[in-house]
């Protein structure tokens, strides 16, 4: 069972959890609403009872004022059997106010009303109480002792209706009401109004801050209030961080472009050394024998796999640094058919099959190569022996579109969104790759203009790479190798 605490404590969370939701400007026009609903209540409290007392005090002396005027008007007389009650006066003071009025004797038999004599209570309807209490029956009441002629007297009942004054009070009440609900939906309408004009400085700050969310841009200037209150200074504080954090970042991006020339100026300054070493590596391999020959065997392995990172970093660094490669009209399919043919020969029991259609793209031949290459490579190295990867060229929707499709197992879903990532590696090729292979395709394709997307093959396992470039301008006669 929920215990009475835990269910009040979920019961306050819940609360201030859906309070924290509200807008702050309804909170601020609920509050101001809640305040003067409370001070018109007071307000409507105090002016009830004290409006109540002086009606009823105005009605009880009212209805005492005519007991005692009827009193002193009434001459009555005893004629041995009956009263002898003055009918016009009882009729007169009880016909504008509705009045009740009885004479009693001395043992309590009524003798007169105000319509005739010896009218029972019975008859009436009403019963008074003899001696009758000031409040009965709906009544306010007052006796007053009356002399009779020639001797003897008797009690005067003189009863007027509260009803008169219940309606004039139910009137104050609703007025009363009335007034405590416009005060309050007027507060809440000028609580809104006030709340939506002071909020108004933040919802521009919130807008602009919102554009350079989107925009990535903090150089954009912040609105500021004219007022010198406590938004203006947030304003003010905002606007001198968003110039620190711009200042901070054109230092990060000056630091990072001079990372980038330097890498790009290391790894260029690399290859005429390795090309170097390569050289001479390759000649002494050919001049030595047994056990130094293997060595030197390994020395150029490994000097050729370094020539080819630094060719990669090298690649990937210039598109850092935005070193554009000069662009001229190339035939992709002639770029795809020398890439198949520079890989068929280690293509091992993988089947290899190409459809180029001729499709010209402004770009840098060595480039695109190498992003052909990297793509073909990644499906033979991927995927078991005996398994089909298939490359092509062609149109689609005005883009120039190449593909390269394996039958392999495919990328693990949880490895899709980090294929083109520097330094990712699939875990199936022996450790044998660099991780850079993917992540040159993609920059390669930006720098052309282009976009990279996997598909998966419908109907079988794989992997489908789909290159998007835009088609040349002019169909010129496609470049050579430059």
């Amino acid at each position: 069972m929920v215990s009475l605490g835990s269910f009040t404590r979920s019961a306050a969370r819940a609360t201030s959890s859906a309070y924290r939701s509200v807008p702050i400007r309804w909170r601020l026009a609920g509050g101001s609403a809640a305040l003067t609903f409370v001070i018109l209540c007071g307000f409507a409290g105090i002016v009830g009872v004290l409006t109540t007392r002086q009606v009823t005090g105005e009605f009880d002396n009212e209805v005492r004022t005519q007991a005692d005027d009827l009193a002193q008007r009434l001459h009555l007389h005893w004629n041995g059997l009956t009263l002898n009650c003055d009918q016009q006066a009882l009729s007169d003071y009880s016909s504008d106010n509705h009045a009740q009025i009885r004479i009693y004797l001395d043992d309590g038999t009524i003798e007169c009303t105000q319509n005739q004599v010896a009218t029972t209570d019975a008859q009436t309807g009403l019963h008074f109480s003899f001696p009758s209490r000031s409040e009965e029956l709906g009544y306010r009441v007052e006796t007053r002792a009356i002399g009779v002629n020639p001797v003897g007297e008797a009690i005067l009942m003189y009863a007027r209706p509260l009803s008169s004054v219940d309606h004039t009070l139910g009137k104050v009440r609703f007025f009363l009401f009335l007034g405590v609900l416009g005060g309050s939906i007027l507060a809440l309408a000028a609580g809104l109004a006030i709340a939506r004009r002071a909020m108004r400085p933040i919802v521009e700050l919130s807008d602009v801050a919102r554009e350079i969310e989107r925009t990535r841009d903090p150089r954009r200037q912040l609105p500021r209030p004219d007022a010198e209150d406590e938004i203006a200074v947030l304003a003010r504080t905002l606007s001198g961080m968003l110039q620190a954090l711009d200042a901070a970042r054109g230092e990060t991006e000056a630091m990072l472009d001079r990372q980038r020339e330097f890498v790009a100026d290391a790894s260029h300054e690399l290859r005429t050394p390795l090309t170097s070493v390569l050289a001479n590596l390759d000649l002494l391999a050919d001049e030595l024998d047994g056990e130094q020959a293997v060595t030197a065997h390994a020395a150029l392995r490994s000097t050729r796999r370094m020539r080819r990172l630094v060719a990669d970093l090298l690649l990937l660094a210039r598109a850092d640094a935005h070193r554009a490669a000069p662009h001229r009209p190339t035939d992709l399919a002639e770029v795809l058919v020398e890439a198949a043919a520079e890989l068929e020969p280690v293509s091992g029991d993988h089947e290899l099959s190409v459809n180029a259609e001729p499709v010209v793209v402004d770009g840098a031949r060595d480039e695109l190569h190498r992003l052909v290459l990297n793509l073909i490579e990644n499906g033979v190295r991927h995927t078991p022996p005996g398994t089909r990867v298939r490359a092509s060229t062609g149109i689609r929707d005005g883009q120039a579109v190449l593909t390269v499709e394996d039958d392999g197992p495919g990328i693990p879903p949880e490895l899709e969104l980090r294929v083109f990532e520097r330094f990712v590696r699939f875990g199936r090729d022996g450790g044998r790759g660099s991780g850079l292979g993917l992540a040159i395709v993609r920059a390669v394709a930006e720098s052309h203009g282009g976009t990279v997307r996997i598909e998966r093959p419908a109907g079988h396992g794989g992997t489908r790479f789909v290159i998007s470039l835009p088609v040349a301008a002019t169909a010129d006669t496609p470049a050579g190798v430059g």
